[in-house]
């Protein structure tokens, strides 16, 4: 075997079609594209969504709904949640502890929300809270303190 006798496995390759190349060829005159219409001219590509024609799908649907894009949106996390935490021994919970637990995901917001009985004394914080869970948690002797706000002193 030389580099001068080397050739593709048998059936491997295909001879391209020639089109357009005279009637003798027998791709000739339409050269495979039938006749007429859109599809047999040069240049031809067709729009996205476009149905020959026919009123597109996305015109024949009627618009609706409204995406508010001030919209903050919050993990909800439950009073029983935090007392299942408190159960494992837990005293201080804040978004890291939801994390590690598993209830979030490190991008997300989170509110504390009122569902559930609060036994132990928890200092929790979030992001946002009902006014049930901040009554529930204060009531049980803990802290309800909102993630990053920094409580203003006054020296009198």
């Amino acid at each position: 075997m030389n580099l001068n006798n080397l050739k593709p496995a048998a059936g491997s390759t295909k001879t391209r079609k020639r089109i357009g190349r005279g009637p003798g060829s027998g791709r000739g005159g339409t050269s495979t594209r039938g006749h007429k219409g859109a599809k047999s001219r040069s240049g031809y590509s067709r729009k996205i969504g476009f149905e020959g024609g026919q009123m597109p799908l996305q015109r024949r649907l009627p618009k609706f709904g409204f995406k508010n894009i001030n919209r903050i949106e919050y993990k909800a996390i439950n009073i029983s949640t935090l007392q299942a935490l408190a159960d494992k021994g837990m005293t201080k919970i804040d978004l890291e502890v939801l994390q590690q637990a598993g209830y979030i995901s490190a991008t997300q917001l989170v509110k504390v929300l009122g569902n559930g009985s609060l036994t132990a004394k928890l200092d929790v914080t979030a992001n946002a809270f009902s006014a049930s869970a901040v009554k529930a948690i204060e009531a049980a002797g803990g802290t309800a303190t909102v993630y990053g706000r920094v409580e203003e002193e006054t020296n009198d």
